[in-house]
C-alpha cells in the first residue's frame, strides 16, 4: 500500500477509535435537541399564569374601561386615583405588581403611558400592556371622531403576511429567516472545524518533533508522503465527524416534531410527520418561520458543495498549520506564525450577515468564489440563493489550485523544518526554505 495512504490510516484510526471522538460525535445532535426542545420545554415550564395586581392611574377619565377590557384574563385590574408616589410606595412593597399611568395627552396623539414595576415584569407583560393601552387609545379617538364599528373593526384587525420564494421549479414558502440561521450555523461550524482540525494536525507534528518519532519515520518516509498522510487522515476524521453529524441531526429532526408540538399545546402529528408536521399540527404561531422549508433549503446539491468548500478548505489550512508546526519545537512558538493563517479564517465570518442579506451582490459573488475566503462564505451563499452553477465550479476549481499551492508551499517548509532544531523559526527563514528546499 502507498506509504501517504497507510500514514493516513494510522491518523485516522488512532483519533476515531477513542471515547473523546464518540463523545464528540453525540454532542453535536444533543446540542440541537437542546437548541430546539429546550426553549419550547422551559418556556412550558416557565410559564406563568398567576395572577398580577394592576392598578390603572387613568389621568383622562375615559380609557381605563377600554384598558381593562383589553387585557390578558391575568390581570386583576383596579382604578385608582391614589398620587404617583403612593403607588410606588405599594409596588415597592409588593402590594401591587404594575402601576399603570394614562396621561390625557394619549388621547391628543401625544404623551406616553408609563408602567412601574418592580423588575419590569418581563416582555411579555411589557406586550401585553403595551397592547391593551395602544387598542384602547385607538378604540376611544376613533370613537371621538365618529369612525362606524365596522371601520374600527377593520383597523383592528391584524392580516397576515405569507413571503413566497419563486423558482424555476415552482414556488415555495420563504425560509429567509430559517436560511439567515442555518447559514450562520454552516459559516460558524466550517470556522471551527477548520480551527480545531487545522491546529490538531499542527498539534500532531509539534509532539512527533519533540518526542524525535519524526527522525524515525523520515528515515522511511519522505517528508511530503508524511504531510500528505497526515493532512488526509486527519481530514477524513473532519468528514467523518460531520457526516455523522448530519445523519444522526436529521434523525434528531424526525422526531422533534411530537415534541414541539406537544410543549406549543397542538395536538401530537402522526408518526413520522417530523418537525414540519408537528408545527403544522400545533405549533405554527409559536415559530418565527416555517421549519417546513428545512428540506427545501438542505438540498443534495447544498450539501455536496457544503462538503467539497469543507475538505477544500481544511486541506488549505492543514497543509499550511502543518508547516507552522514543523518550524517550531513548542505550540507557544506558533502564535507568531499564525496570524497570516487565522485571518483569512476570521475575515470571512464578518461577511456573513452582509452575504445572507444581499447574496447576489457583486461583493458576495466575489467573495464567494475567491479562495480562502470560499470555503466558508461560498456554502453560506447558497443557502441563501440559487448560485450559478459556473460559479460554484469556479470556486471549488480556485479552491483545487489554492489547496495545490498552499501543499507545495508547505512541503517545502516542512522538508526543512520538521529537522530543524534548537532555533525559533522567523517568516524570513520559511520564505528561505521555500525558495531553497
Amino acid at each position: 500500500m502507498n506509504k501517504t495512504l497507510l500514514i493516513a490510516r494510522s491518523e485516522y484510526l488512532r483519533r476515531v477509535l477513542t471515547k473523546g471522538f464518540l463523545v464528540g460525535v453525540l454532542l453535536a445532535p444533543l446540542g440541537l435537541v437542546l437548541l430546539f426542545v429546550l426553549p419550547a420545554v422551559l418556556g412550558s415550564l416557565s410559564s406563568d399564569d398567576a395572577e398580577r395586581r394592576v392598578a390603572i392611574l387613568d389621568e383622562s377619565g375615559r380609557l381605563y374601561e377600554a384598558v381593562a377590557a383589553a387585557a390578558p384574563e391575568r390581570f386583576a385590574v383596579e382604578r385608582t386615583a391614589a398620587p404617583l408616589d403612593s403607588l410606588r410606595v405599594r409596588v415597592l412593597d409588593e402590594r401591587l405588581d404594575v402601576a399603570l399611568v394614562l396621561p390625557a395627552s394619549l388621547l391628543e396623539g401625544r404623551g406616553e403611558a408609563s408602567v412601574y414595576g418592580r423588575s419590569g415584569g418581563g416582555l411579555t407583560q411589557l406586550d401585553d400592556v403595551r397592547d391593551a393601552v395602544r387598542g384602547a387609545v385607538r378604540d376611544v379617538r376613533l370613537a371621538d371622531v365618529g369612525a362606524p364599528d365596522e371601520v374600527q373593526a377593520v383597523l383592528a384587525e391584524r392580516p397576515r403576511v405569507r413571503s413566497v420564494t419563486v423558482t424555476e421549479d415552482g414556488d415555495a414558502a420563504d425560509g429567509a429567516l430559517l436560511a439567515t440561521i442555518i447559514g450562520f450555523v454552516v459559516g460558524f461550524a466550517i470556522y471551527l472545524l477548520m480551527f480545531i482540525y487545522g491546529q490538531l494536525v499542527m498539534r500532531g507534528v509539534i509532539e512527533e518533533k519533540q518526542n524525535r518519532i519524526v527522525e524515525v519515520i523520515a528515515s522511511s518516509v519522505r517528508p511530503f508522503e508524511l504531510l500528505m498522510g497526515k493532512v488526509l487522515g486527519i481530514g477524513a476524521v473532519g468528514l467523518t465527524q460531520v457526516v455523522a453529524w448530519g445523519v444522526l441531526g436529521a434523525g434528531v429532526l424526525a422526531v422533534l416534531g411530537p415534541v414541539l408540538a406537544l410543549f406549543a399545546g397542538g395536538p401530537a402529528p402522526p408518526p413520522g410527520a417530523g418537525v414540519a408536521g408537528g408545527v403544522a399540527a400545533g405549533g405554527a404561531a409559536e415559530l418565527p418561520f416555517d421549519v417546513g422549508a428545512i428540506g427545501a433549503l438542505l438540498t443534495p446539491g447544498f450539501l455536496t458543495v457544503l462538503v467539497l468548500c469543507f475538505l477544500g478548505g481544511y486541506l488549505f489550512y492543514a497543509a499550511l498549520f502543518a508547516a507552522v508546526g514543523s518550524a517550531v519545537e513548542q505550540e507557544s512558538d506558533a502564535q507568531s506564525l499564525m496570524l497570516p493563517l487565522t485571518l483569512p479564517i476570521i475575515v470571512p465570518i464578518l461577511f456573513l450577515q452582509p452575504m445572507l442579506d444581499q447574496p447576489d451582490s457583486t461583493l458576495s459573488v466575489v467573495l464567494s468564489i475567491l479562495p480562502p475566503f470560499s470555503t466558508i462564505l461560498l456554502p453560506v451563499r447558497a443557502i441563501a440563493t440559487d448560485v450559478p452553477v459556473w460559479q460554484t465550479a469556479l470556486a471549488l476549481a480556485l479552491l483545487a489550485v489554492a489547496f495545490l499551492g498552499a501543499i507545495w508551499v508547505a512541503a517545502r517548509v516542512y522538508r526543512v523544518g520538521i529537522l530543524m532544531y534548537g532555533k525559533k523559526a522567523t517568516f524570513g527563514d520559511l520564505w528561505r526554505w521555500v525558495r531553497t528546499a
